[in-house]
């Protein structure tokens, strides 16, 4: 088995390689780039500006752009070397890209806005991800058991109904309810926001209830994505092992109902939901660009959305090796959570 996981660590490194270097040359060839936009603004600026840049030359629109100015960007940006030149620099030494200088927070480095961004998508995605499993894998083993009843039919309505709403829509609608919006609704909870103005003021009750309003709304929109499918999979997955023949054995030597669903089938039935256990890395660290933009949550998510409107091209693909790596480590993550619930598993065979 160490032997299989050590394979599995050893395929990480050309994986990564292989997802960085079709991304790269794909941002590389995609429109709309930095020099592209420096030209844009340099056109923009016409007369006196564009004469600025060219040492009083040129002067007025278009004309004030040369082919001499582009080259200088693309010398500044490190676009006129080729492509493999540029790769091998960014993944040796700029480390991935974490430290070079973003293109639009000029002042710091990809690396530093990232560890800016990751403890806020903490606060979120670890609440999110553990309250997810806590909720419905007891309420996937109450549907198991009680199939068919009353219960089980009520709460597939509830599933499938909050299944069915998007987790954008269902954020604004809570928006609207509950956060004073519109006059003559509730307004108990914050917009959004991790904190209010006054937080490092308040003692740490106070803090903590603070924390506490602002994450209620995101971590409830954060759970309904997956809410539905996981509850339906526990619940499946324990009907079908409620059926095999090892239970219908354990019941015919005398065993209890009780026992042989928790004693047996439920370890079972387990199995198929440790596929997820190994996202726990992407979505505590890698956040929501949905959740985060609709409660103005400056997570990781949002700083993505943000590269990707601007073009930050450094930012942007910091993010893919850090994200890739962490969704590598977690499928070996899912596979070690096989083998802990059922030891009959041997990846190695």
């Amino acid at each position: 088995m160490l032997r299989y996981f050590l394979k599995r660590l050893a395929l990480v490194v050309p994986t990564f390689l292989g997802i960085t270097i079709v991304c790269f040359a794909l941002v590389q060839a995609v429109p709309g780039g930095p020099v592209e936009q420096r030209l844009a603004a340099l056109r923009g600026l016409g007369g006196g500006g564009a004469g600025q840049v060219q040492g009083g030359g040129a002067r007025g629109g278009p004309s004030a752009v040369t082919e001499e100015m582009r080259k200088r960007l693309d010398e500044h940006f490190g676009f006129d070397r080729p492509l493999p030149v540029r790769y091998w620099n960014w993944l040796v030494r700029d480390r991935c890209g974490l430290r070079t200088h973003s293109y639009h927070y000029t002042d710091k480095t990809a690396g530093e806005l990232i560890a800016d961004r990751i403890p806020v998508s903490l606060w979120f995605g670890i609440p999110g991800f553990f309250l997810t499993y806590l909720v419905c894998i007891p309420l996937g083993i109450a549907k198991a058991l009680r199939r068919g009843t009353r219960f089980d039919l009520a709460s597939s309505v509830v599933v499938f109904v909050g299944y069915a709403i998007p987790a954008f829509a269902l954020g604004m609608v809570l928006k609207t309810l509950l956060c004073g919006t519109v006059d003559g609704l509730w307004d108990v909870l914050p917009l959004g926001g991790l904190e209010s103005d006054g937080y490092p003021d308040l003692p740490f009750a106070g803090k903590a209830l603070d924390r506490a309003r602002h994450m209620l709304l995101p971590v409830l929109c954060y759970m309904v994505g997956s809410f539905a499918m996981l509850t339906l999979l526990v619940k499946n997955s324990l009907l079908e092992q409620m059926s095999a023949d090892y239970v219908r054995t354990v019941l015919a030597k005398g065993a209890t109902l009780r026992r042989a669903v928790w004693g047996h089938a439920l370890r079972n039935a387990l199995v198929p939901v440790a596929t997820g256990f190994g996202g726990i890395l992407t979505v505590m660290f890698a956040g929501s660009v949905i959740i985060e933009s609709v409660f103005e949550i400056p997570g990781m998510g949002l700083l993505s959305l943000e590269a990707l409107e601007s073009r930050d091209y450094p930012v942007f693909l910091g993010l893919l090796s850090v994200t890739s790596v962490l969704g590598l480590l977690g499928q070996i993550l899912s596979d070690f959570c096989y083998v802990l619930i059922d030891p009959r598993i041997r990846f190695d065979r």
